[in-house]
């Protein structure tokens, strides 16, 4: 039986980002597998090892979601295929100003 490779992760249907598990180039498509899913994405952006980018389209707002946990909302609109990271993203965790009071 033949393994496949892939060069990405993503761990949850919910997750709007996969992770990339070593460099890729901008304009690589690859095929991202999430459980019985599979689907192909062409990079927007050249992508480092570690780096995050979008499976799903995202509007200025929407929260990111990354191994089914929110990790942060976006700053502005995000194609999908697009590299994503602290210039289009705002982390939640962590962030004294969004704490709701019970």
């Amino acid at each position: 039986m033949r393994k496949e490779r892939f060069q990405t992760m993503m761990m949850k249907p919910e997750d709007s980002v996969a992770v990339a598990l070593a460099a890729i180039e901008k304009g690589t498509t690859l095929t991202v597998a999430c459980q019985q899913e599979r689907f192909e994405i062409t990079l927007k952006h050249a992508i480092s090892f570690g780096h995050k980018f979008a499976v799903k389209a995202m509007k200025q707002g929407d929260d990111v979601i990354k191994y089914g946990e929110v990790i942060g909302s976006t700053l502005r609109p995000v194609e999908i295929g697009e590299h994503v990271h602290v210039h289009n993203v705002e982390g939640k965790r962590g962030r004294g100003d969004k704490i709701v009071e019970s």
